[in-house]
């Protein structure tokens, strides 16, 4: 479905009263008051009526910007048509100002975009920006205990609830970003080529030196990684003591993973993942954020294993900042050289 201005979606229908109530008359609220209409007056944020109707858990509308009278919420800059609502995309006026022609240009845009997502969802990939990925959540239910955290913290709705309260994936709006995996504190969603004892197992067997630094970083596969990669071609330098893991995004982040590597000897863990916040550029909306609120229960967990907090980092990093990747390395393994070793690395 292709959203191109309000009124344009088949089952989109305001009624006269409604539109009514939604305009805002500033001109007749100032004159109310006593004064004139101020044409430099801030603009309160519009109320958008119901127009899709869409049976979300996260509501029936497309998700708006704070404070930015209406205009859908998406990762603008390396999607341009994409909302957190798979197969729907936004053009014209739905996603910023925009004049006639442009909108025009701009529905071609998206239109195809709907056509390459009618083509991947008919063969069982995923859409942008995991194109073409086979693989989807597999959910152990008999352990599942229904805490609901996958379901808030779902980027897209795909995850829904039953009659009973128990989550169930809807796939066709899954994009496998990996988000369940980590919010899941059971450990009963996984994917066939990446899990949470598939990375555990990879901490397990890698080789722990006596003397010296051993350091994990995980980084984020649509950013942090490729800003690696325009590093080492420009010849940028970095303690070997790191050995970098891609994933799908922060939002993976299982906390079991810290305990895991922590507690076979790995000195500490950087996570290098998109930046977050009112100009946030993670692919998957809000991965990384719910990487640092997760980290905020880090305490306890290293608490139990006697470890400082302050062995694992999280980094916010845009793919144009790769020049300053060395130093924020250097800066890290400079810190960790100041702890005692690991206390693990004796068992």
């Amino acid at each position: 479905m292709v959203v191109l201005a309000t009124g344009m979606v088949p089952n989109s229908r305001i009624d006269a009263e409604d539109l009514a109530k939604w305009k805002v008359k500033f001109d007749e609220i100032a004159v109310a008051k006593g004064g004139k209409p101020d044409p430099n007056a801030p603009l309160e944020p519009h109320k958008i009526p119901n127009i899709l109707n869409l049976e979300y858990k996260q509501g029936p509308e497309l998700p708006v910007l704070d404070e930015a009278y209406g205009f859908n919420d998406s990762n603008y800059i390396c999607f341009q048509y994409e909302t957190s609502r798979t197969g729907i995309y936004a053009a014209g006026s739905i996603r910023q100002p925009m004049h006639m022609l442009g909108s025009i240009e701009d529905g071609l845009g998206a239109s195809l975009k709907a056509i390459q997502c009618m083509e991947a969802t008919e063969k069982g990939f995923a859409v942008h920006p995991r194109a073409y990925d086979q693989t989807y959540p597999e959910v152990n239910l008999q352990k599942c205990t229904s805490c609901k955290r996958c379901t808030e913290e779902c980027p897209f709705s795909a995850i829904e609830e039953d009659d009973k309260g128990t989550p169930f994936h809807k796939m066709s709006r899954c994009r496998r970003c990996g988000t369940c995996l980590g919010s899941c504190p059971e450990r009963v969603i996984n994917f066939k080529d990446f899990s949470i004892k598939m990375m555990s197992n990879m901490f397990k067997g890698m080789d722990i030196p006596d003397e010296g630094l051993r350091l994990i970083g995980l980084v984020c596969e649509n950013d942090a990684y490729p800003a690696l990669d325009m590093a080492a071609l420009n010849r940028s330098k970095w303690s070997n003591a790191i050995r970098f893991i891609p994933v799908r995004c922060l939002g993976n982040l299982n906390l079991a993973w810290i305990a895991d590597a922590l507690s076979v000897g790995v000195d500490g863990m950087i996570l290098i993942g998109c930046k977050f916040g009112e100009n946030y550029q993670c692919h998957f909306v809000k991965g990384s954020e719910l990487a640092n609120e997760r980290l905020g229960k880090l305490q306890e967990t290293l608490g139990r294993l006697q470890l400082e907090p302050e062995r694992v980092e999280l980094v916010q990093l845009s793919i144009n900042d790769y020049d300053k990747l060395p130093q924020i390395l250097a800066d890290y393994v400079e810190k960790l050289d100041e702890m005692e070793p690991n206390p693990f690395k004796e068992f």
